[in-house]
């Protein structure tokens, strides 16, 4: 493992292996490197990829020296330097894939950072919704930074798990597990990602603003609204596409992955 500091003083923990382009792997909700999708992802491509696996500010072994989890702007632009930090110690040029509400953090990395620190970006199911669905994410956001300012975490996470799908027997169960103290100490994060979500519409403005290859992707399992996201980036883009990965849901096997990746990544 190895580290960097961010400009506002943020240790930033990850690791490179592989050969070939670099690719920084930028993880969803509630997930750092060893726990969650992106090291069997990683496993998958590092014969033909450089691949930097990362734990973002806040989980894991990084830090975070951001004061206040709720500054939705601010949140994302120090993430952004995370990232702008990362692909210098990458060389100076790497391609983002971001799973979930990571792939909306990697669309803002790359609109911001510019084609030449970021040639090309992969996003998988970004959550972003249609017209009528978008008063449950307001309603989310407002009570997710009331649950964080009154210091309630497992309302937080609850909040997510909920959201996500998860029923009141399974987050029951999970409060009663061994890993519930850990995923406690992240619910500061949920705010991060959400605010990389912005008013989880497609962000069409911010599309416009990516000048690179940009490709969507979405399980052929996987629900029609998790589907929309990954489509709507696609065409929304200067120079996107949009791919099925076969027989997949959200919860996307690396194997399955992986080829997709590997010729977007290396074209």
């Amino acid at each position: 493992m190895s580290t960097l500091t961010s400009p506002d003083g943020t240790s930033i923990a990850y690791e490179r292996d592989g050969d070939g382009p670099a690719v920084i792997l930028v993880d969803g909700a509630l997930c750092f490197r060893d726990a969650g999708p992106m090291r069997p992802i990683a496993d998958a491509l590092r014969g033909r990829l450089s691949v930097v696996l990362y734990d973002r500010r806040g989980r894991g072994e990084s830090g975070d020296a951001l004061a206040d989890p709720s500054a939705r702007a601010d949140a994302v632009a120090r993430e952004i330097d995370d990232l702008a930090a990362l692909v210098d110690a990458a060389g100076g040029s790497a391609a983002l894939f971001g799973m979930s509400s990571g792939g909306a953090l990697a669309l803002a990395a790359t609109a911001a950072l510019g084609p030449t620190a970021v040639p090309r970006v992969a996003v998988y199911e970004p959550p972003y919704l249609p017209d009528p669905l978008l008063p449950s994410a307001e309603a989310y956001t407002r009570e997710l930074l009331a649950a964080l300012a009154a210091g309630d975490r497992q309302g937080a996470v609850a909040l997510f798990l909920r959201r996500v799908g998860v029923p009141e027997a399974g987050i029951e169960g999970m409060r009663h597990s061994p890993g519930w103290e850990s995923t406690l100490a992240l619910a500061p994060t949920l705010a991060y990602d959400d605010a990389a979500m912005g008013d989880s519409r497609i962000p069409d403005d911010l599309l416009q603003a990516v000048a690179v290859p940009v490709l969507g992707l979405a399980g052929e399992q996987t629900p029609d609204f998790l589907r929309l996201g990954a489509e709507g980036v696609a065409s929304g883009a200067q120079n996107g596409a949009f791919e099925i990965v076969a027989g997949q849901t959200h919860d996307v096997s690396a194997d399955a992955l992986a080829p997709h990746l590997l010729r977007f990544l290396t074209a």
